[in-house]
């Protein structure tokens, strides 16, 4: 067990599987008290159980966030409880993904997404930074998407609501760096499990990158474990890619 989070608190939300489950776990393996927040009380647990049989500390409040304001202040206070008093760090990472074409998409759909992508993580950081400033500081890092720069004929919904995150991302960093809380972004390429049914098809997607394959959720921890610790105390701001290369990189085979 490393030792780069020793004493912080963090609450990871969409933390039940894939990324946010990877980032729980590397949090609480290098020393964090971690709130593990999802919908399912059941993986929930199962999150909780392998932090705790490694050493760490971790705790799962159940919340559904549905972009409400009452659903956010709720899961920021309940967090803020079972911490015992403090956020350090907030990783805004639960999401919804449907791929649906534009035509095809309904208002109900269109408002579901932006609800549980951009308005419930926006809520959720207006109840946590306050105290954070108060506190004397911390550390907020959202997901963002490779999608939401480099454009692809499917999930144009969920484009756009990463590209407002990333909007978020910079205009936080601007509203609460100047009062030591720190706010950047990772922005994924494809990334999932390697036993996901659909491994075949978004690992297809990575081709002509430096990677050339799909990335594993323990890369993006990496990176979220480095923007929560104290040795990006220098960075505010930024979105990092941790694409493979996607958006950056185009390999022509010889």
């Amino acid at each position: 067990m490393g030792m780069r989070l020793a004493g912080k608190t963090a609450l990871v939300t969409g933390a039940t599987s894939n990324i946010g489950r990877a980032i729980a776990e590397a949090f609480g393996a290098e020393g964090a008290h971690v709130v593990v927040s999802g919908r399912s009380a059941e993986r929930g647990a199962e999150v909780v159980e392998g932090i705790r049989a490694h050493g760490g500390r971790a705790d799962f409040v159940r919340a559904d966030l549905d972009g409400s304001v009452a659903a956010s202040r709720a899961l920021a206070a309940e967090a803020t409880r079972v911490l015992g008093g403090r956020i350090d760090v907030l990783v805004n990472n639960a999401g919804i993904y449907p791929a649906d074409s534009t035509a095809a998409t309904d208002e109900k759909t269109f408002d579901q997404v932006y609800a549980v992508n951009v308005k419930a993580p926006f809520f959720l950081t207006a109840a946590v930074a306050p105290a954070m400033v108060e506190a004397g500081g911390g550390a907020i890092i959202n997901l963002s998407s490779w999608i939401a720069r480099l454009g692809v004929s499917a999930g144009a919904l969920y484009s756009s609501t990463k590209g407002a995150v990333e909007t978020l991302t910079r205009a936080w960093a601007a509203e609460f760096g100047p009062r030591r809380v720190r706010v950047n972004a990772i922005s994924p390429g494809v990334v999932l499990p390697s036993d996901a049914e659909v491994a075949d098809l978004a690992g297809a997607m990575m081709k002509g990158t430096p990677a050339g394959e799909m990335g594993a959720p323990e890369a993006i921890a990496s990176a979220a474990v480095y923007l929560a610790a104290d040795e990006s105390s220098f960075v505010h701001g930024i979105v990092l890619d941790v694409d493979g290369g996607r958006t950056g990189v185009a390999v022509v085979a010889a």
